[in-house]
């Protein structure tokens, strides 16, 4: 079996396909390339690719592109002529003349600067190229397989990668999936890893509780199967109790700006989550109430114009009572209703600020508007409507509504 052979873990359908991908293309010579984030495991898929291959037989070899300072890239892929350039003491052959035969693997492959990119395309179309100093063609036959952990889409339309090298390399791609698509592979692998570890450092193997195996598979792993690799390996040298239960292992979690925390979805068992991700939950719920709150304030405010003169100064309070919600709602501190302008300018109308709850009662406020207006009008709805800034059938919903008949 595949996995077995290659040390592959996982069971997720997006793996397998991946895998299946890989094995169908191996077959023939088309260049294949290899999409992912950084850390998912992209270099098994060129061993797979080049072992189930006719190349099998021939050589094999894995380039990183970016590792290679681009002063010698074109020397180490192309090969270079005695006295080509400073310290050229004698003629070297390149990757691509000594795997003649076989496959090359260039990993990385969207940090290869713009004129190598060049020599590659012309490498991949005619299986021609030129050593550095020379001016002898050579031919070579090379399977190409290429990967990067880049968007390459937009690398193209950057101008940090040729339009045409991407086409000619994407004949066949792999996506292989980040590590946070695969929730059923994540405790397997860390079940492994730890079980490595505890074999390199002769001790017992670490377990989880049900608890910490929740965290593992929720958290988003934004460095993949390298990062969960890392963190068994850690846990396992560092804790003396072989028993990690879900706060040992969150200490070894980041915990940045954007620690990646598991969120709560509407049907989800909330017994399996702990007091800290619930609090998130509730936060989250709270910020949207507070969205809908403001929400509705800003549609009153915005039929100001249609208001009456003798509501104008309901209307200022209304703002008022916002304003003072939003830096309440910053300071944490109860809301103060201060005194209108006229008031202030009355020494007899002064009255203390008085403190009052942060739920505001619209509805209230509004079956007010509507009674003044209906007062107003002297019950002609199609008047007070128009005051109202509503409909008449609206402002007949809402009498019902309120009972104000």
């Amino acid at each position: 079996m595949i996995k077995q052979r290659f040390g592959i873990i996982g069971n997720s359908p997006l793996l397998d396909r991946a895998i299946d991908i890989a094995r169908q293309v191996a077959a023939t010579d088309i260049t294949v390339l290899i999409t992912g984030e950084s850390g998912t495991g992209k270099e098994f898929f060129p061993k797979i690719i080049h072992q189930l291959s006719s190349r099998k037989h021939g050589s094999y070899i894995a380039v990183n592109c970016g590792a290679i300072p681009e002063g010698t890239i074109d020397s180490e892929l192309f090969g270079h002529e005695k006295g080509s350039f400073t310290g050229a003491h004698e003629a070297r052959k390149g990757y691509f003349e000594v795997v003649n035969g076989g496959t090359i693997f260039l990993d990385e492959i969207a940090e290869l600067p713009l004129g190598t990119q060049v020599r590659l395309l012309r490498v991949l179309e005619s299986g021609e190229f030129i050593r550095v100093g020379s001016s002898k063609e050579l031919k070579t036959n090379v399977r190409v397989v290429a990967a990067t952990n880049v968007n390459v889409a937009d690398a193209v339309a950057a101008g940090k990668f040729r339009q045409d090298l991407y086409y000619r390399l994407n004949t066949v791609p792999v996506f292989v999936p980040p590590l946070r698509e695969r929730q059923e592979d994540i405790y397997l692998l860390f079940r492994k890893f730890a079980s490595d570890a505890a074999e390199k450092y002769r001790m017992p193997s670490i377990q989880l509780d049900d608890e910490a195996q929740n965290i593992l598979i929720n958290y988003r792993w934004p460095g993949n199967i390298r990062q969960l690799k890392n963190l068994a390996e850690q846990i396992s040298i560092l804790e003396k109790n072989r028993n990690i239960n879900a706060v040992t292992l969150v200490k070894y979690m980041p915990q940045g700006k954007s620690n990646e925390l598991p969120v709560l979805y509407k049907g989800q068992d909330t017994s399996k989550f702990s007091e800290r991700e619930l609090l998130y939950k509730v936060l989250f719920d709270m910020k949207k109430d507070v969205n809908d709150l403001k929400q509705l304030v800003m549609n009153l405010l915005q039929n100001e114009q249609n208001i009456g003169s003798s509501q104008a100064e309901n209307v200022q309070l209304i703002k008022q009572l916002y304003k003072d919600f939003e830096e309440a709602k910053e300071s944490s501190q109860p809301i103060i209703v201060q005194p209108s302008d006229k008031s202030l300018s009355d020494p007899d109308t002064i009255q203390e600020p008085e403190e009052i709850e942060e739920s505001l009662s619209l509805e209230k406020k509004e079956m007010d508007y509507i009674r003044r207006a209906l007062e107003k009008h002297k019950g002609r709805r199609k008047e007070a409507a128009k005051e109202l800034g509503i409909s008449e059938r609206t402002l007949y919903r809402k009498i019902k509504d309120y009972k104000l008949e």
